[in-house]
């Protein structure tokens, strides 16, 4: 086990000690305060406890290390993330796993404005609640809500899929209700034992996606204007 002093030590020192480990290796980032840019572009497979609060992306542009931060993180945690796992002990600021192309964001408490924005294949869970513009311009990928989302749900969506346990305020645009099929419900079931949500009954929750209206400009959206 490793242990790096955020308090003694600069994040570019961090970061390099970070990408230095070998594959299989357990890092404890004491003190962090609220640091930006910690245990971002790491490629090598570790393990790292960010133990307190972070702040603007964490985890991001990660491909391997899975991520455990013990208390709250700012805007654009795990931003194009590729692989790897990173779990919030509390809720996130906005823009959570935006562009994320692979790999899983867990957030144990709430998550703020703009979550899973451009999501590009990778997966958002979040346990508490989701604010607005929730999967804005998501293509890929899926976004989980446990508890209510906010205004302008999965507004101009792609091929993302967002399933919602609570209520949602109201739909983006070309966002639309689609039925829930066994498939989905196999979907969350499998989702929710992985990330350690017990609180989600996979038969009860709002499959949400795209109406596939915006795919074509045409003259006629145009002529609206």
């Amino acid at each position: 086990m490793t242990t790096l002093d955020a308090a003694r030590l600069t994040t570019r020192e961090i970061n390099t000690r970070l990408r230095e480990l070998q594959d299989g290796a357990h890092v404890t980032i004491t003190d962090p305060r609220g640091r930006h840019n910690l245990a971002v572009g790491l490629m090598n497979k570790i393990s790292i406890t960010i133990d307190g609060n972070a702040g603007y992306y964490a985890g991001g542009l990660g491909d391997g290390p899975d991520i455990t931060v013990n208390g709250f993180t700012g805007w654009g945690v795990g931003e194009n993330l590729m692989s790897g796992t990173i779990r919030i002990k509390g809720s996130v600021s906005q823009s959570a796993a935006a562009s994320a192309h692979g790999g899983i964001v867990i957030v144990e408490g709430d998550a703020s404005l703009r979550a899973g924005i451009s999501l590009k294949g990778g997966t958002l869970a979040i346990a508490g609640d989701a604010g607005n513009l929730t999967g804005f311009m998501a293509q890929a990928g899926t976004i989980l809500i446990g508890g209510n989302a906010g205004e302008a749900l999965g507004d101009s969506l792609y091929e993302a899929t967002i399933y919602v346990a609570g209520d949602i305020e109201n739909l983006g645009a070309d966002a639309m209700r689609t039925d829930l099929t066994e498939d989905d419900v196999t979907a969350v079931k499998q989702l929710c034992a992985q990330v350690g949500f017990e609180h989600i009954s996979p038969q009860e929750v709002t499959k949400v996606t795209s109406a596939r209206r915006l795919y074509h400009f045409t003259t006629q959206h145009a002529s609206a204007y």
